[in-house]
């Protein structure tokens, strides 16, 4: 494929989001995680490389392998220059000793099957128990999943100055905790797993619901969600697999709907006016035989949400839809997770079960919530029930804020048509 110099930025974007936490994990393996900043340096070095050169010399034929190839000799002068006043992982001490160790170790460690070990290696170094929580989450999604800080932001319903602190403190608990790069084992192991999906989870909402851009859905997103949570569930050292299939459950059912939630100009289209025939039948049938297959423990948020989710994808139609079964659903999932999005997608269901007025009182007691006050989905959903109640200039004021707090023009678009229908109805 030809690209002009104009799409060179985009491109490199691109590889940065799907390559970035491969090179990082397999450099942190290489430099040890205390040098976590360095190993993220060395990529930010290859693409700005990538971004120089490819202008003049166009760009190779498999681009993540020039990636790979460039990392991995910036790796090597480092190592070669700085060996007697760095101190790197003991895993490759001993390969240092000669050059003709350590150009074929480093080889090893690009290799594909090294690299998906350490993409796992990486998540569970993140998740820490020493890291809080919030923090764990956020230095995964930054180092593995090329998050930017306006996403991670966005994704936790806080500002950029929260999360520039909290990945602070977590590279900070690396270092000087002097962490292993490893994957624990026992009770360990399954404390940090939790976290890692978590990560998981939220990546594939940033593309399920995006917080800027041209377009509300990011599939490169879900696909690298949906890739790295086949990842952790299919390394060995991970044996209680229930959670991890329960959020890979959600995540088809929900992408099995892609093809019908999104309109030409990138627009979401609401579920009662999708087109059923356009939902990937084999994805859900994947969905529900991972669900049917995760339910041998306890049950967890996944669980739950990827149950709703498989009412949506059996209903025959929206008048149809089992909603008493999905507020009940939602009803048993406050009692693990109580946050304000949970609240207000149960404001919608119970529009349905009961009445919009009901609803407009749920979500009217979120309204001085710290975490949903800059959420433009909270005032576009308050917006379109009071236009459902006739309640014109309360719905135009919420449509305005959310066009307001919005970041994806596409949405703003959808919520302009909106409070264009409010105004001439006035």
């Amino acid at each position: 494929m030809n690209h002009t110099e104009a799409d060179i930025p985009k491109l490199v974007a691109h590889l940065f989001r799907i390559e970035s936490g491969k090179l990082v994990s397999v450099l942190t393996r290489i430099f040890g995680s205390k040098n976590l900043n360095l190993a993220e340096d060395v990529v930010q070095d290859t693409l700005l490389e990538a971004m120089d050169q490819w202008k003049f010399k166009g760009v190779p034929e498999n681009s993540a392998a020039w990636l790979y190839k460039v990392a991995k000799y910036k790796a090597l002068n480092i190592v070669n220059r700085e060996k007697y006043k760095r101190q790197y992982s003991s895993e490759i001490v001993h390969f240092m000793q000669s050059e003709f160790t350590t150009e074929p170790a480093m080889d090893h460690f690009f290799s594909e099957p090294e690299m998906l070990d350490d993409q796992v290696r990486m998540m569970f170094t993140c998740c820490h128990p020493s890291i809080s929580l919030d923090s764990q989450v956020a230095l995964t999604l930054k180092t593995l999943c090329g998050f930017s800080i306006p996403e991670i932001a966005k994704a936790f319903l806080t500002n950029e100055e929260n999360i520039n602190k909290r990945l602070v403190r977590a590279r900070q608990k690396i270092r000087e905790g002097k962490i292993v790069f490893e994957v624990p084992a026992g009770r360990e192991l399954e404390k940090r797993l939790n976290a890692v999906l978590e990560s998981i989870y939220l990546l594939f909402n940033e593309g399920y619901s995006a917080s800027h851009g041209d377009f509300s859905i990011r599939y490169e997103l879900c696909e690298e969600a949906m890739r790295i949570a086949g990842i952790v569930s299919a390394h060995p050292a991970i044996t209680q697999k229930e959670n991890t299939h329960a959020l890979l459950s959600l995540m088809l059912l929900n992408a099995s709907r892609f093809k019908s939630r999104e309109g030409d100009s990138g627009d979401i289209i609401k579920l009662e006016e999708q087109n059923r025939d356009l939902w990937d039948k084999e994805m859900i049938q994947k969905g529900i035989l991972l669900l049917q297959e995760s339910i041998q423990g306890g049950i967890s948020k996944y669980h739950i949400l990827a149950t709703i989710s498989a009412h949506h994808c059996t209903a025959k139609s929206f008048k149809t839809t089992d909603w008493e079964g999905i507020l009940t659903l939602y009803n048993n999932l406050m009692q693990i997770d109580n946050s304000a999005i949970v609240l207000l997608n149960r404001a919608i269901v119970i529009s349905e079960v009961f009445n919009t007025q009901k609803a407009i009182n749920e979500l009217e007691k979120l309204k001085n919530d710290p975490l949903i006050e800059n959420y433009h989905y909270y005032y576009s959903t308050l917006g379109e029930l009071y236009l459902r109640e006739k309640r014109l200039p309360e719905a135009g004021k919420y449509f305005i804020k959310a066009i307001e707090l919005s970041s994806v023009e596409s949405q703003k678009e959808a919520v302009r048509k909106r409070l264009t229908f409010c105004y001439t109805k006035i």
